[in-house]
């Protein structure tokens, strides 16, 4: 199967109902064949949306996100590494930890970056001591896991994320999902992935993490294909 492109991986239950992963081997060829990055390629070829990751870094660089220069990252589907490489650069990290379900692109990212891979039951941080990490970021993520599995995975973000540090990710909240966007979905989403894009009330998230110790500072909406995600930026309280 490597040889036509295609990756066995394991199904689990909390993948939301996505059943592929982007397939390591073919993406690779191809991105070279392009004279593209990886991310670089997934950007611009496969989702169509060019310069995505990058603007996404910038507003974080302006939010102020890499200024305090975080030591230890970790990052939740790292999958290709398109968001990792470019914080990498940002912030130089002496740390990072990566919780990658897809064990070619993990192993990818371990011989490229020199970056942490942890165990991943897709559920959890597990490994992660508390209040361990600086910034703790996920994207492109959680639109594809069901509520719960969604939630469990916040409340290990708040777990492992130092008094003063900050945790990033993006959800499609009500500002995603007007009746022009719910209409693109519907009609350009395609076949069997019924539970993608996860839609996440925003003002939960805002809530549960006010609980945790965690005040949101800033958002901004994304590039997600042919419609948007939101990012959250949030941080944790020094008494937390």
């Amino acid at each position: 199967m490597g040889r036509a492109g295609f990756d066995i991986v394991r199904s689990t239950n909390n993948r939301g109902g996505v059943d592929d992963f982007i397939p390591f081997e073919a993406t690779m060829r191809a991105a070279r064949a392009a004279g593209l990055s990886v991310g670089d390629y997934i950007d611009e070829v496969m989702n169509g949306t060019p310069g995505a990751t990058q603007s996404t870094i910038d507003e974080l660089r302006t939010l102020g996100v890499f200024a305090a220069d975080p030591g230890t990252v970790l990052e939740i589907g790292p999958g290709s590494g398109r968001y990792l490489e470019k914080t990498v650069k940002e912030c130089a990290p002496s740390r990072y930890e990566i919780y990658e379900t897809a064990e070619p692109w993990a192993n990818y990212l371990v011989d490229t970056y020199s970056v942490v891979a942890r165990p991943t039951e897709g559920c959890s941080l597990g490994p992660t001591p508390d209040a361990s990490v600086d910034l703790v970021q996920a994207h492109k993520v959680f639109n594809t896991l069901t509520f719960l599995s969604t939630c469990r995975y916040f409340f290990e973000m708040a777990r492992v994320t130092r008094p003063g540090g900050r945790i990033v990710f993006d959800v499609m909240t009500e500002g995603c999902l007007d009746p022009a966007a719910v209409r693109a979905w519907v009609s350009k989403g395609g076949e069997g992935h019924d539970s993608y894009p996860a839609a996440m009330p925003r003002q939960a998230c805002v809530d549960l993490f006010a609980t945790l110790g965690c005040n949101l500072e800033a958002s901004f909406l994304a590039p997600m294909g042919f419609a948007s995600t939101e990012v959250l930026v949030f941080g944790k309280g020094l008494d937390s």
